[in-house]
């Protein structure tokens, strides 16, 4: 991203100074000034105001920074600003006010923006480009001329979709005028429509004394966050000019979820949908830890992970299977298949990896391939339980130099090999790896790569990626929309739905009528294809709730549909023993409130809503015999049915209750109005 602050003709809109000139760049930092090469004091130059202001509807959120700085000096002089945003953001303006005159910034695409900064720092022309800054934060310089005794007010908007991780969001601002400002106010605004479940402000330069200062007001779905020192209250001590306001101020936060299984968001002919059922049961994994043991990995980084995992074994849960795989120019499992995680076998896991030493080169590939083939040979021989998910967490720190060298090879090997079948997950250690290839490898594989920087906390890098996959919940969920409601969509099919996280996705309306905009959620496993859910929708632009159509989903394999707030169903996957000749699992739907329903409602279940005349005569022993056989005079037919009994699951669904019914044959004919084949359509919420 680039921005362009010069001024353009007036035709186009823009003003021009008086002189036509523009300002030049050189290079930034952080509200100083330069001046033939050499820096000038910061006192030159005051920063009068410091603005943060974060307004987040929907975990969307709108930052505008805002800041006024003069300069003292009796010269015309360069001064500078920078922020630190989050990687994650996006910059949609860069304004900058100077002698009553507004300079527009131009939003460009990252590497045309590259060519037209040095194009415009050649020509002397002001501009700014956004580079990587440390782990979470890229950062944004420009510089400007500003005339003696004159200020300028830099006007930065930024967005952000934030994440959810661990069950919250988290918003992030990282503050450091390097000098005390008279006006100095960071705002933060939260409307969620479901609901705020809770809120959370703090900062790492928080004292004592600065503590009170945040100012917290949280009502049902709004959640208003303040903090504005004065001078005095900014001093590092009382006689000081330095000051306290240095590092991040962080808020965190998290929406109620209630029984629905989605909420759904829309505005001006978009939707976006935020899926994040909660209390569902975590699903068992089997993981294979590749671990680099090359002679690169020597030193620090070696030590931390060993400690780390250290941790992250004694963490793995009881009823999950793991393995242990070492790799430099040769390859050493720990055990040849996965291993249950009781206390004995993780006890003897960490003894072993506390014997890992630095030796050798880097042989990824074989490496990567021992462990999917020990997932896949533990699959075949029924090692692992049916439904549980498959993952790999390869640790490394180099290029590969061992084996195959060919990193495009690598990829194709691996994601020929893993078939789709599991999950890949990588992790660079230090600024030596290829992250990139490590990225591309993982994404080709359901997977994430993180890269883990060499610091101090190396080890808790380590195990806070595994806490994030540590506790998967669903696995190959598929988001699906109606084909006539939905021109577009961003991605919604997804590997996995880890605790605390979240699944968005975003598409285009093609109609306004959302009464029947029902969303179909589908867990697909080794054992079963299960609905999850639909979801609850509201109107971003007026945010009043209007539901359509809601489901639960309960731990007894159920889901209760309620149409409008009244009329309730219940959908339940009836399992069937797998040897019968003919008979599979089916779901059975039960209505509970068939008399709210229209006269007019029809179809499979409609048109038995208010009843029908009938009558059974002509009783006779059947095949089996506490089952008789008997006809049946309904619609102007006489059907041969068999006595039998089903269990009603409408007021009991874990066991239900017997109740005794006539079984009609040849799939209802003669009792259905018109064939079976009438009733049969591609997908649950389909018509046609």
């Amino acid at each position: 991203i680039a921005f362009f602050c010069w001024p353009l003709m007036p035709a186009i809109g823009y003003q021009i100074k008086p002189d036509g000139s523009h300002p030049p760049l050189t290079r930034a930092s952080p509200f100083g000034s330069r001046k033939n090469s050499s820096i000038l004091p910061l006192d030159m130059v005051e920063v009068l105001s410091v603005t943060v202001h974060c307004t987040v509807a929907s975990r969307f959120t709108h930052t505008v920074m805002t800041s006024t700085a003069l300069n003292k000096a009796n010269s015309s002089q360069e001064i500078f600003f920078e922020v630190d945003l989050p990687k994650t953001a996006f910059i949609t303006n860069f304004s900058m006010e100077i002698e009553g005159q507004i300079y527009v910034g131009v939003v460009n695409e990252k590497e045309q923006a590259k060519k037209q900064y040095e194009k415009a720092v050649s020509s002397g022309r002001t501009a700014g480009l956004v580079k990587a800054s440390g782990r979470k934060m890229e950062k944004f310089s420009v510089s400007v001329n500003i005339a003696a005794e004159s200020n300028v007010t830099f006007i930065l908007t930024y967005e952000e979709l934030l994440q959810r991780k661990f069950g919250k969001y988290e918003i992030l601002t990282r503050i450091n005028p390097k000098q005390l400002v008279e006006n100095f106010q960071i705002v933060a605004d939260i409307y969620e429509p479901q609901g705020i479940a809770f809120v959370d402000a703090h900062a790492t330069f928080l004292s004592n004394e600065l503590l009170p200062l945040v100012e917290k007001t949280v009502t049902d779905n709004k959640a208003h966050i303040s903090f504005s020192p004065t001078l005095d209250q900014q001093r590092k001590c009382p006689e000081c000019d330095g000051s306290l306001i240095n590092g991040d101020f962080i808020i965190k936060y998290d929406v109620k979820r209630a029984s629905s299984l989605g909420d759904i968001q829309i505005v001006n002919g978009y939707f976006v949908h935020f899926f994040a059922p909660p209390d569902l049961p975590r699903i068992r994994k089997n993981v294979v830890f590749v671990i680099d043991r090359s002679g690169s990995m020597a030193g620090p980084k070696m030590i931390q992970t060993r400690v780390a995992m250290e941790s992250i074994l004694s963490d793995v849960h009881p009823d999950d299977y793991f393995g242990i795989i070492l790799f430099d120019s040769s390859i050493e499992p720990w055990k040849q298949s996965l291993t249950k995680a009781t206390e004995e076998n993780v006890d003897e896991a960490i003894k072993f990896v506390r014997q890992i030493y630095p030796r050798g080169t880097t042989n990824i590939n074989d490496s990567v391939m021992k462990a999917i083939h020990m997932l896949q040979d533990d699959r075949r021989n029924k090692k692992l339980p049916e439904r549980s998910v498959d993952m790999i967490i390869l640790l490394t720190d180099g290029m590969p130099n061992e084996g195959e060298s060919n990193l495009q090879r690598i990829q194709q090997n691996v994601c020929e090999a893993i078939g789709g079948n599991m999950t890949l997950f990588c992790l660079g250690f230090g600024d030596d790896v290829d992250y990139s290839f490590l990225d591309v490898m993982a994404k080709q594989n359901n997977g994430v790569a993180r890269r883990i920087y060499e610091a101090s906390d190396a080890t808790l890098q380590l195990q806070g990626f595994y806490d994030e996959v540590a506790s998967p919940l669903l696995s190959a969920v598929d988001l699906r929309y109606p084909d006539n409601a939905v021109d577009s969509l961003t991605p919604h099919h997804f590997s996995q739905l880890f605790n605390g996280s979240e699944i968005v996705v975003a598409g285009r309306l093609s109609e306004n009528d959302m009464d029947n905009f029902l969303v179909e959620v589908l867990e697909v496993t080794t054992e079963y294809i299960t609905l999850h859910s639909d979801s609850t929708i509201h109107s971003i632009s007026t945010f009043s709730p209007n539901p359509s159509v809601d489901l639960l989903l309960t731990k007894d394999r159920s889901v209760k549909v309620t149409l409008r707030d009244s009329v309730k169903f219940v959908i339940l996957l009836h399992k069937v023993w797998k040897m019968h000749p003919y008979h599979q699992d089916y779901l059975g739907f039960y209505t509970l409130d068939s008399h709210l329903l229209s006269p007019s409602v029809h179809g499979l279940l409609g048109q038995f809503y208010h009843g029908i005349e009938f009558e059974v005569g002509d009783q006779r022993p059947g095949e089996v015999p506490e089952k008789p056989d008997a006809t049946m005079y309904v619609k102007g037919h006489q059907l041969n049915v068999t006595r039998g009994w089903q269990r009603d699951f409408r007021k009991d669904l874990k066991r239900g209750k017997n109740v005794p019914c006539w079984f009609i044959h040849s799939n209802g004919t003669g009792l259905i109005d018109g064939s079976a084949e009438d009733y049969i359509v591609s997908g649950l919420f389909k018509t046609v």
